[in-house]
């Protein structure tokens, strides 16, 4: 990650004991934190998907503790567009599953197992 981030440093005795970064720095942070080996899919993804019948993006977007906005924001679509998407009313085209996919830094594979990299 190479982009500036705000933070501050909070001492204890004179050193350095806590930094303190803005909510969606964090978030950024966490998102890159969280490594999944490529076709790796968490427990808690395939258990929200298959047990709870969450569309895997809206299983993989609250693992990685995103906001529907914030992965919106990401993907460059509209927020309401991946509400239709979670809700299992719209099925994306590849493309914006594309887009999703570079959006949490996932393999197009992981968020959607019938595709490969090559569709």
């Amino acid at each position: 990650m190479s982009a500036h981030i705000d933070f501050q440093v909070i001492e204890h005795h004179g050193k350095p004991a806590f930094v303190v970064i803005p909510y969606e720095e964090f978030q950024q942070l966490e998102i890159t934190r969280k490594p999944v080996a490529e076709g790796n899919v968490p427990h808690e993804v395939v258990g929200a998907h298959l047990m709870d019948g969450e569309p895997l993006v809206k299983a993989w977007r609250k693992y990685l503790g995103l906001t529907q906005q914030a992965l919106a924001e990401r993907a460059g679509m509209p927020q309401s567009a991946l509400a239709r998407i979670e809700s299992g009313r719209h099925k994306p085209r590849l493309d914006t599953l594309r887009k999703l996919a570079r959006a949490m830094n996932l393999t197009l594979e992981q968020l959607e197992p019938e595709l490969t990299a090559d569709d």
